[in-house]
């Protein structure tokens, strides 16, 4: 593979912004009627090596459609894709999907992997680095939910945005509809869009993938009780509460909850919360969609929806936006 133009590597950008209390969103989600807890934390990393199982698991079809999808359309993304622009991964995490694009993007100018894990993003930036010593790399530590600034390295690139995996669909609809007005800012006109959607389908299948038959997706979500436990002093009893993963038809989403099976009191910190048997804290909503509803949302947050590709089976798709 050529990339064309080279560059010398570059340090990670790492921006000034207050960190995120654990704590008081804990605090906060218990105290609210229905108990809630954000998903952002479920990734420690025992709760990072429990997803990645979770990701090879039969039941578990988005990882492996969307990859499938990237490979089979590679070229046709390639080709939507201005010349010598910068990709801008929104959420990097691994790199294995991008990796899936970078052998049809033979003239990409550079790549900035954004995440709020520094180490683990100059390591990824690293390995792909040596696989790929003619690229351009500039990692930048980032909460994508947040505005932040591109390097100034890349200004004069044309622009493109990469968000796989359908993270989109952990915001709720007007959430979406800011984060893609937010991805715009950043990226700036004549940016384009490349992202990761999840389908409406049979909701049996929807259930299975969120509680597989092995139990992974089960120990992903009550990890986060261990990691409370571990760095906020909490007390809870994880066998006392149960995985549930539902289909909400009305509300077009997945959604984890875990269930407690009895009554119970639970210290946190200096904080004491009460469930009734039954009692659930939300964990986790993933929003399907149908490729006309998410058009209509990529449309209503001032993006042009230019096309979809999608498996066989219908079950994941992958859209491209651009920003006139």
């Amino acid at each position: 593979m050529t990339i064309k133009p080279t560059f010398t590597d570059a340090t990670p950008v790492t921006l000034d912004a207050p960190p995120l209390s654990f704590l008081d969103d804990v605090r906060a989600g218990l105290s609210k009627p229905q108990k809630a807890l954000s998903p952002k934390y479920f990734y420690d990393a025992a709760g990072s090596a429990l997803f990645e199982a979770i990701t090879q698991l039969p039941e578990y079809y988005p990882t492996r459609t969307e990859i499938g999808i990237l490979e089979a359309c590679g070229p046709e993304i390639a080709a939507l894709l201005p010349a010598h622009a910068a990709l801008v991964e929104f959420g990097s995490g691994s790199t294995v999907k991008l990796r899936r694009l970078l052998h049809h993007l033979d003239t990409l100018a550079a790549y900035v992997p954004v995440d709020v894990s520094g180490e683990f993003l100059r390591g990824q930036a690293e390995a792909l680095r040596g696989d790929f010593p003619d690229l351009r790399v500039e990692p930048v530590v980032a909460d994508f939910t947040r505005d932040f600034d591109l390097p100034e390295s890349l200004n004069g690139l044309p622009r493109a945005g990469f968000f796989p995996g359908s993270t989109i669909g952990n915001f709720d609809p007007h959430e979406a509809e800011a984060l893609l007005r937010r991805f715009g800012r950043i990226l700036g006109p004549g940016a384009h869009m490349i992202v990761g959607v999840d389908l409406v389908k049979d909701a049996a299948v929807l259930e299975t993938a969120y509680d597989d038959a092995q139990g992974v997706t089960a120990a992903f979500n009550l990890n986060l009780l261990t990691r409370i436990n571990r760095e906020l002093a909490g007390r809870f009893e994880p066998g006392a509460f149960s995985h549930r993963a539902v289909f909400n038809t009305d509300a077009s989403r997945i959604e984890m909850h875990l269930v407690a099976r009895d009554a119970q009191a639970v210290r946190v910190g200096a904080d004491t919360f009460r469930f009734a048997a039954g009692e659930t804290i939300h964990t986790e909503s993933s929003y399907k969609y149908t490729p006309a509803t998410f058009r209509a949302l990529t449309e209503r947050a001032g993006w042009t929806w230019l096309t979809v590709w999608t498996d066989p089976e219908q079950l994941f798709s992958v859209h491209a936006l651009r920003l006139d």
